[in-house]
């Protein structure tokens, strides 16, 4: 389950590439939680599951929907919108695990080892290396092409994904799935649409690689990876959770390098085999106890 969930997200950033010269971010992940809806409402009622209990769990998986979905997807989406390099948002959301690790003690009571946190650290490194040539050091500067909009954007996405994965283990654990995930996304999904409304022509290039991109990131992303990741956090510790993000630049990576002919250097291997030892560190260690 979490190397599916992995190789799934990490097709994020490609899809948003391939798909953004077509459709402005919000039009574009409006259109991406309506077909989403489409297809989890006869998916429930098919498999007769469950929707949430109570006011309360709908109003906590709203909440989880604006966090997850709306802040994490609208400012990825954004920022690469705004000229950001896919390769240096991937590599600035990857931080999340140590945001969630360090809030997961005073949040969640959760305790991490020392060699958890080293493997925190080791999985920083790792990826710091592996997308270090996205950040053309040559250049004038880190800032060419984009401006501090973009970088606010994906600082957004960063803040959302981290407050998102507390908020779920928190709140939403005994939530069932599939009727949880309806309410996540009504509430992203009217996110979107407001602004879509607001502040972008909504004007869609119906291309077939507009859509054979949305179909990938409804079936693939927001269903199959949006599933796994809250049975994950369901079933382990909130850090541990966060620590599965580390693979996805190296992934990135490889794909951009399939995709688009990028090419890994020494340098990003090694980063690459460094993160993949930092998420066995946090994965694999054993938690301290909670009080």
């Amino acid at each position: 389950m979490p190397g599916v969930f992995v190789l799934l997200w990490s097709t994020g950033f490609i899809g948003a590439k391939f798909g953004l010269p077509y459709a402005e971010p919000f039009t574009f992940l409006f259109i991406r939680c309506v077909l989403t809806l489409l297809l989890i409402v006869p998916l429930l009622a098919l498999l007769k599951a469950q929707w949430p209990s109570s006011p309360a769990l709908w109003a906590h998986a709203a909440v989880t929907g604006l966090l997850v979905h709306g802040a994490y997807l609208g400012g990825v989406f954004y920022s690469i919108y705004l000229g950001l390099p896919a390769g240096l948002a991937s590599l600035l959301v990857g931080l999340q695990p140590l945001l969630t690790a360090a809030l997961a003690f005073p949040l969640l009571g959760e305790r991490l080892t020392i060699w958890q946190w080293l493997g925190l650290l080791l999985g920083l490194i790792g990826i710091t290396l592996v997308l270090s040539g996205k950040l053309a050091p040559g250049e004038a500067g880190l800032f060419e092409g984009f401006g501090l909009g973009a970088l606010a954007c994906v600082f957004t996405a960063l803040l959302g994904i981290s407050a998102g994965t507390l908020y779920q283990k928190r709140f939403c654990t005994g939530m069932p799935l599939l009727g949880g995930s309806i309410a996540q996304y009504l509430a992203a999904g009217a996110l979107f649409g407001i602004g879509a409304f607001l502040f972008e022509t909504r004007d869609v290039a119906w291309t077939a690689t507009f859509l054979a991109t949305l179909a990938w990131l409804v079936l693939g992303l927001s269903i199959a990876a949006i599933l796994l990741l809250m049975a994950l956090i369901r079933r382990g510790a909130a850090s541990r959770v966060a620590s599965l993000f580390y693979l996805v630049p190296p992934l990135t990576a490889l794909e951009a390098w399939w995709l688009f002919d990028e090419t890994l250097g020494p340098v990003a291997l090694i980063g690459m085999v460094i993160a993949i030892t930092g998420v066995g560190l946090v994965v694999r260690g054993n938690r301290a106890p909670a009080k």
